[in-house]
């Protein structure tokens, strides 16, 4: 299902590598990080606490450890600030072609 707080599939493509296994060990993720990012961005957007989120996002205690562990890791702010590159860039991109009209 999808939801409001749910990325494109464009914003994904621009994040998704920093969500990535930094496990060589072999080990195939139980679960899809876009999935987790998703449920991770419903609670951020939401306000809701982690044990209510919807049942079709993975369990609420593996997604708080996925938040912690990358919010330690600064992985969230390094996605954010490219996403937030990526806006600049088009706002600024329309401000001029709107000025050239």
């Amino acid at each position: 299902m999808r939801y409001a707080s749910d990325l494109t599939d464009e914003e994904w493509n621009l994040v998704k590598d920093f969500f990535k296994k930094r496990d060589n060990r072999g080990i195939k993720p139980t679960h899809d990080r876009r999935d987790i990012v998703d449920a991770i961005l419903y609670v951020v957007k939401t306000g809701c606490q982690w044990n209510m989120l919807p049942n079709d996002y993975p369990n609420y205690k593996t997604l708080h450890d996925y938040f912690m562990n990358w919010s330690r890791d600064g992985i969230w702010e390094e996605a954010l600030d490219a996403l937030n590159k990526i806006h600049r860039k088009k706002k600024i991109k329309m401000k001029h072609q709107a000025m050239e009209s």
